[in-house]
């Protein structure tokens, strides 16, 4: 599906997240916010963010900010397209950062020329479903400040991305009974191939918390549910930035499982702006 112009500002285009990030809220601890400060850190360590002013696009939760919080920034300031969203990432910032220099808005990546500019701009698995990644990229990489920094993560290409663009489009205008069964179906799937992989489901979903501080069950509604959906492979993006006055400082590619049959993995970058 084409989007029109008008369309990519529109959250009716688009998978609402921000009713699974308020759900997921009510779960979040401290021990999730370690675990995201953690991950955070491997993009973005103290060295390099605090006393710095963040822009976090699509802040989801809040998470991401929050951490950011814990690392050192001085300021961030949060959007998100969908108003659940920023509602959720109000609450988590007055809860686990009180003390925060922070701005959560609703604002959508392709209005960013509102804002300034940043030391770092920071977008974990959002542009991708933005409906135009090329233009979300660079209108995000645009507001990073000379000698600033770019921190994204974004889906790599699988070969059966055909399958789940048309998925996501079915699940996102789906009925909740047709939502329910598509993620029985996944999850009973997924439970399988991991026991024929000779791991433990259980013990796989249970300390699925560990990478980032999410939840199993919210991450499938988020993936099952991501459209639009545009992956993008590493060379691609590394080559796009580089010719934009960007230098590739980290590049995290992580391999594709069984063919992409369960989903895609998210790449992770982090682009220095040269000065």
């Amino acid at each position: 599906m084409q989007f029109l112009k008008s369309d990519l500002k529109d959250v009716e285009t688009h998978f609402q997240f921000g009713e699974n990030w308020q759900d997921f809220s009510t779960q979040l601890d401290e021990e999730s916010v370690q675990r995201a400060v953690v991950s955070l850190a491997t993009l973005l360590p103290e060295s390099i963010v605090r006393g710095k002013s963040m822009l976090d696009i699509g802040s989801g939760s809040g998470l991401s900010a929050v951490a950011a919080f814990r690392l050192g920034v001085k300021h961030v300031t949060a959007i998100d397209l969908d108003e659940n969203s920023v509602s959720a990432t109000r609450v988590n910032l007055r809860k686990f950062a009180p003390s925060g220099d922070a701005d959560a808005r609703q604002l959508s990546v392709f209005d960013l020329n509102q804002l300034g500019d940043f030391d770092i701009v920071h977008s974990w698995g959002v542009l991708h479903h933005t409906g135009n990644l090329n233009e979300a990229i660079s209108c995000a990489s645009r507001r990073v400040t000379i000698g600033g920094v770019f921190a994204v993560s974004l889906y790599r290409r699988t070969p059966v991305d055909w399958f789940w663009t048309a998925e996501k489009r079915i699940y996102t205008n789906g009925s909740p009974l047709l939502r329910a069964t598509i993620q029985t179906v996944f999850k009973a799937a997924y439970v399988v191939s991991l026991i024929l992989t000779g791991r433990n489901p259980w013990r796989y979903i249970r300390e699925y918390g560990r990478d980032r501080g999410m939840n199993w069950s919210h991450d499938v509604h988020d993936w099952l549910g991501g459209y639009p959906y545009e992956p993008i492979d590493a060379e691609e993006l590394v080559a796009r930035m580089e010719s934009a006055g960007f230098k590739n400082e980290i590049a995290i590619v992580r391999p594709v499982a069984a063919f992409g049959l369960f989903g895609s993995p998210c790449n992770e970058y982090r682009f220095r702006r040269a000065s």
